[in-house]
């Protein structure tokens, strides 16, 4: 065990790589949660029992954000029921082709508005969005610790969800999150298998300048 207050062994030594897998290989050690964290297309089809739900979106809830506003909001629908039917049908066709075999599938949104105490009108939540984002990578970690995991889709009907879900104007669409249990690659159109593995990153040095924005094209 650790003492509070101090690093663990392996943070000791940053130039030391971590191998997870074949594909991810970290310019610096870190822990591999980060590394065997991806974004499956293929689920076995298993419906999410509403308790794991609530576990991944309980991780959620304590995410960082400004002033502690939790602006995010999440709208879920567990396979097998008309909430789930009704989040497939807002998804970009592409994304119809695998996500529908999702255990849950969920609405990442966020408040994009607050009444500050002492103002009649509604004030912006400038971190809005950037919260909506740490707690959707919560969820995706808590869901990879239960040996699930947690794809995003940018790709659905922003509008038609609105619509169907009695979204007010003053929140933000962020993503649909497929969740489930990994299924077999070979379920997927022939387009998608190819790409059915954890993919890179860019190094850190391309990501992170001192001092000033200097950075290649």
């Amino acid at each position: 065990m650790v003492a509070r207050g101090t690093l663990p062994p392996f943070l000791n030594h940053p130039a030391m790589p971590l191998m997870t897998t074949d594909v991810r290989q970290p310019d610096f050690r870190i822990d591999p949660q980060f590394t065997e964290r991806w974004s499956p297309r293929a689920f076995t089809g298993e419906a999410l029992d509403r308790g794991t739900l609530m576990t991944i979106l309980e991780a959620a809830r304590w995410a960082p954000s400004g002033s502690n506003l939790q602006p995010w909001r999440f709208i879920y629908g567990l396979r097998g029921t008309p909430a789930f039917e009704t989040l497939a049908s807002t998804l970009a066709e592409g994304n119809r082709a695998w996500a529908p075999q999702a255990g849950a599938l969920v609405l990442v949104l966020s408040r994009t508005q607050r009444v500050v105490p002492g103002k009649e009108q509604p004030q912006p939540i400038v971190s809005h969005a950037f919260d909506a984002g740490a707690a959707w990578m919560s969820l995706a970690l808590q869901a990879q610790a239960l040996g699930l995991h947690a794809h995003a889709m940018g790709g659905f009907d922003r509008a038609m969800a609105r619509e169907l879900l009695g979204i007010p104007n003053d929140h933000e669409l962020h993503a649909v999150v497929a969740l489930g249990r990994r299924g077999d690659a070979s379920q997927l159109p022939p387009s998608l298998q190819e790409r059915e593995r954890p993919n890179g990153r860019l190094p850190l040095s391309a990501l992170v300048a001192e001092g000033r924005f200097e950075f290649g094209s």
